[in-house]
C-alpha cells in the first residue's frame, strides 16, 4: 500500500483508519460507564474532548453495513477514533449511554484538510 493516500482515496473505512495508523493518530477510544479511554490508564469526559471531523460510511453491497468514525482530540493533545456501528448492528452494550455521550462532545471539524494537521 502507497504511503501516500490522497484525500480523494478517503471514501473507506479502511483507508481513514490507515491513515491514522500512518500518522500515528491510531488510538481508539472505547466507550465504559466511566467514560472514553483510550486504554492508557485515563478516562475522558466529554469536556475533555473534541470532534474532529466525522466520517460516514455504508455497505455498497449491504445496507445493514453502516459506520460512523468520529476523529477525536483529547484535552491532552491525544488523538484517536471512536467507530460506531449503527443500526441493528450497533456494538456498543449500552447505546443509549454511548449516544448521549458523544452528542456531549463539543465539534470542532477541521473539514477534509483533518487528516492532514494530525
Amino acid at each position: 500500500m502507497k504511503e501516500e493516500i490522497m484525500k480523494e482515496d478517503m471514501t473507506s473505512l479502511s483507508t481513514v483508519l490507515e491513515k491514522l495508523r500512518l500518522r500515528k493518530a491510531d488510538n481508539e477510544f472505547r466507550w465504559t460507564p466511566e467514560g472514553f479511554t483510550a486504554g492508557k490508564g485515563k478516562n475522558y469526559q466529554p469536556e475533555d474532548l473534541a470532534i474532529l471531523k466525522t466520517y460516514r460510511f455504508e455497505g455498497e453491497s449491504d445496507p445493514s453495513d453502516s459506520s460512523i468514525l468520529y476523529v477525536i482530540e483529547a484535552n491532552d493533545n491525544l488523538i484517536g477514533y471512536s467507530l460506531d456501528a449503527y443500526g441493528a448492528y450497533s456494538n456498543h452494550d449500552d447505546e443509549e449511554g454511548y449516544d448521549n455521550f458523544i452528542r456531549k462532545i463539543p465539534i470542532r471539524d477541521h473539514g477534509d484538510q483533518v487528516l492532514e494537521e494530525i
